[in-house]
């Protein structure tokens, strides 16, 4: 049965059931009953199912952009810890994956609607609940669920899913290839293991964003600067970094340094999203500050000093 715009309609019951357009004969549009949304669709205020046909915003590709980042760092922090302090074969490995990642990001983008262009189309975020449909299908009878499950944040949702895909079957195709034949300084059971390593994490990423997809996308610029925060305070002191010129000693320690510095500048523009460029990018001076702090205050919190200390008595 088919309604048309004039008529009087009841609502459609549930926060995302709607109705979908039918036909369209000059101002007067024909709607089907309620139900579920078509892919690409979300009910407007009026409960009528319509077109995404805005852009992201600046936040939503800086959501996309931090969980694009997730398999890369995992990534890279897997291939360091597996490579061995001799084995001459992780940089390259480094810039695989990078490749990998990249790619697979740019085929995502370019298979996404539309298609064949990097900009993508999509429905604006307006509240947390968006992630979450499936838990917001009413019964009307309290016996019968109307469901009314569909990607109200399209494309945010399973674009993640295709993007992760995409880098697990490029991992697949080109990282076996590379370590046979360049990672001779480690051991059979050793040269895969950072390929292993990513059948894990690449399922728990999935889940993750499966479950607590809505949740990261509020939360993730609080996540990047506590995380990065923490890893690099734990780095520089396992690697015994006292003092500015133990940074010097080794290259490593200078890339792992502004890697994490990138890392808090992402998450402080993630948090202003430099609406207002006079105010906001005076925030990105505070990048050094942990570091600096570290280096200022890591000689007093030396442990053979405070046992010293402590064992005269101070």
């Amino acid at each position: 049965m088919f309604r048309a715009a004039v008529d009087i309609q009841p609502a459609c019951l549930g926060l995302y059931c709607g109705r979908t357009v039918l036909s369209v004969n000059g101002s007067v549009e024909t709607y089907g009953d309620c139900g579920v949304c078509p892919r690409g669709q979300r009910t407007d205020d009026n409960k009528i199912c319509r077109e995404c046909l805005g852009s992201p915003d600046r936040y939503d590709w800086l959501y996309l952009g931090f969980m694009a980042m997730l398999p890369l760092v995992l990534h890279w922090f897997f291939i360091e810890w597996y490579s061995g302090k001799k084995s001459s074969s992780a940089l390259l490995q480094h810039l695989t994956a990078l490749l990998e990642c990249s790619v697979a990001a740019l085929v995502t983008l370019l298979l996404s609607d539309p298609a064949g262009s990097l900009h993508i189309r999509s429905c604006p975020v307006k509240k947390l609940s968006d992630w979450y449909t499936m838990l917001y299908n009413p019964s009307p009878d309290y016996i019968t669920t109307v469901h009314c499950t569909h990607e109200a944040v399209y494309p945010l949702y399973t674009i993640v899913f295709i993007y992760y895909a995409f880098c697990l079957v490029l991992m697949m195709l080109l990282r076996p290839l590379l370590v046979k034949k360049i990672a001779c300084g480690l051991g059979r059971s050793d040269r895969f293991k950072s390929i292993y390593a990513a059948l894990y994490f690449f399922p728990i990423l999935t889940v993750l964003q499966a479950v607590g997809g809505g949740l990261l996308y509020y939360a993730f610029p609080y996540i990047i600067l506590v995380l990065s925060l923490v890893t690099l305070a734990v780095y520089m002191s396992a690697s015994e970094v006292e003092f500015f010129k133990d940074l010097l000693v080794r290259k490593k320690r200078l890339v792992v340094l502004f890697s994490h510095w990138l890392l808090h500048a992402y998450g402080i523009i993630s948090i202003s999203k430099l609406d207002k460029l006079e105010q906001d990018l005076p925030l990105l001076a505070l990048v050094p500050a942990p570091a600096l702090f570290y280096l200022m205050t890591a000689k007093y919190t030396e442990p053979s000093r405070i046992l010293s200390e402590g064992g005269n008595g101070h």
